[in-house]
């Protein structure tokens, strides 16, 4: 075990906590019973919690503790109800009917309605909200889409009706099996309108609706408090339908960016689980304290994205010539040292049985010939271009190394930026860079998630890409009735994105992180899902 940092008895009676069916409650020498709280490392400062304006994991793994679908996932990510209790889908697989429960309760003692589904999706639903996230629910209910884009006004003629306070009927456009599993996105979540509208408007970002002392929710555990770039504290739900399954009374999340702080953090006890490993560090903990650390799947894609529409990335060639003069194989074994996956191609593999059939391969020849067809022979005359990453150590070693590799193998010189998460995002969703590290991580576990992320327009596309062929197959996709003609369509639409790469596939991710051997019940899906209820600590 690593030595932990020596802190007062009194400090160790406000951060750990003991209570127990099965045990007596651990006690502080007054006999007040302690808490249990986690600490958990986040990675950076969420842009927001607000389900319907924020994309990214950090904001998943807050949104997820303070709110609920309806539909839930066990550990071993099973759909299970959540505000629905049980649910029908009708032989032709379009109309699915939710039967809410009659305690799933918000965190101010209103009761949770099939009206407040409605309207937090009418809210979705809002151009003037310009939700990233709107198009899960367009490109499969009833009318959504012709709502969004103003052809009808009248969101009674969509697919979202309320049949009375405890029932949700849902219309698709077509079957989509993979329904229940994206509705654990939040996407699909509820927000609680009253508070929204009393605090800024419906059709308003940032509002301060999302502020601790406004903030209602219906999940297990409620917003207690939030300093900016030092800790989000929360709570556990007195009002939560599941509240006696709840073992850990808080959790505390801490933006923390650097992973070496994170791991200093973490020896001295301030952290129980962290976000991330220093690289530097990663295989002396496998080696030396191998039940502190974990290196769990994860189905994402690490990538950079190329702004289709900015100097030199307006040249296809350009974009192949850089994304196959990079050694994969060594960067994944010499750099990230998680026993990440090169990546080919475009969708984990073997992700519900689908595997790419139209992979790249690395080719500093081919890469060369690309480049000087683009009429930068050897490197001369390149343009002076900027590699945007956000601040993270693990983005900037990644960035160095590949930057070191387009100068040998291209002879091109690349510069970097990093940018604190909040401006990255901004930028990234205003085109404002030229190329661009990102990731993407399944909303759910079926390989369409990889695809429908580069429909002309998309919300989360940002590369400025698009093609009306691979449009026009997506949605020939979404009418198939089985994984098999599905995923030949999908073969075709990689080919596509092989051809043109509006992005650069890097690696698929693992995701590797130290968890105290206290923590206990600690589960995470590979779409980095955290059913919080099933987790507990020691104290």
């Amino acid at each position: 075990m690593l030595k932990c940092k020596l802190v007062s008895f009194l400090a160790v009676a406000f951060l750990f906590a003991g209570c127990s069916k099965k045990e007596p409650a651990a006690t502080t020498a007054g006999g007040t019973p302690t808490r249990k709280i986690l600490r958990y490392g986040n990675g950076t400062e969420p842009q927001d919690i607000d389900p319907h304006v924020v994309t990214g994991v950090p904001e998943q793994h807050l949104i997820q503790t303070l709110s609920e679908g309806l539909v839930s996932e066990d550990p071993q990510m099973n759909t299970i109800p959540g505000v629905a209790e049980k649910w029908e889908i009708s032989p032709d697989g379009l109309v699915y009917t939710f039967h809410l429960r009659a305690d799933a309760k918000w965190s101010n003692g209103d009761p949770v309605t099939a009206q407040d589904f409605v309207q937090s999706y009418q809210r979705e639903l809002t151009a003037a909200l310009a939700s990233e996230y709107a198009y899960m629910l367009f490109n499969h209910v009833r009318g959504a889409k012709d709502y969004y884009d103003g052809k009808i006004t009248d969101f009674a003629q969509t697919g979202f009706k309320a049949i009375d306070p405890r029932t949700l009927e849902i219309t698709l456009l077509q079957p989509a099996p993979f329904l229940l599993h994206a509705m654990n996105h939040y996407a699909w979540y509820p927000v609680h309108i009253p508070t929204i509208r009393k605090f800024g408007g419906l059709d308003h970002r940032s509002t301060a609706w999302t502020r601790p002392e406004n903030y209602v929710g219906n999940g297990p555990y409620v917003l207690k408090s939030w300093k900016p770039n030092q800790v989000i504290v929360t709570e556990r739900s007195p009002t939560y339908w599941d509240r006696a399954r709840v073992k850990i009374d808080e959790i505390d999340f801490y933006p923390i960016e650097l992973a070496d702080t994170e791991e200093r953090m973490f020896r001295s006890g301030q952290l129980d689980i962290t976000n991330e490993v220093p690289l530097t560090k990663l295989a002396v903990y496998r080696r030396d304290q191998p039940r502190s650390v974990r290196v769990d799947p994860y189905d994402g894609l690490y990538y950079y994205r190329f702004n289709v529409r900015r100097k030199p990335f307006d040249d296809v060639r350009v974009r192949r010539a850089l994304a196959l003069s990079i050694d994969r194989e060594s960067l994944v074994k010499n750099v990230t040292l998680a026993d990440e996956v090169p990546a080919y191609d475009f969708v984990p593999q073997n992700l519900l049985g689908y595997r790419s059939e139209n992979s790249f391969q690395a080719d500093i020849a081919e890469a060369r010939r690309l480049l000087a067809a683009a009429g930068y022979p050897e490197g001369r005359g390149f343009p002076r271009v900027e590699l945007l990453y956000n601040t993270l150590e693990k983005h900037k070693i990644i960035a160095e190394a590949l930057q070191e590799m387009w100068r040998k193998n291209l002879g091109v010189e690349i510069s970097l930026l990093n940018q604190e998460w909040k401006v990255y995002v901004d930028a990234q969703h205003s085109q404002n860079f030229q190329f661009q590290r990102a990731g993407w991580i399944a909303d759910y576990v079926d390989p369409h998630v990889f695809f429908d992320l580069w429909e002309t327009g998309n919300g989360n596309n940002d590369t400025n890409w698009g093609n009306p062929e691979y449009d026009r197959l997506l949605h020939s996709a979404l009418s198939t009735h089985d994984n098999t003609a599905r995923f030949a369509i999908y073969q075709q639409m990689e080919k596509i994105l092989v051809a043109e790469m509006p992005i650069m596939p890097i690696f698929y991710y693992t995701h590797a992180r130290l968890i105290s051997p206290r923590v206990k019940g600690f589960y995470t899906t590979p779409v980095d899902n955290y059913p919080w209820k099933y987790a507990d600590i020691d104290p």
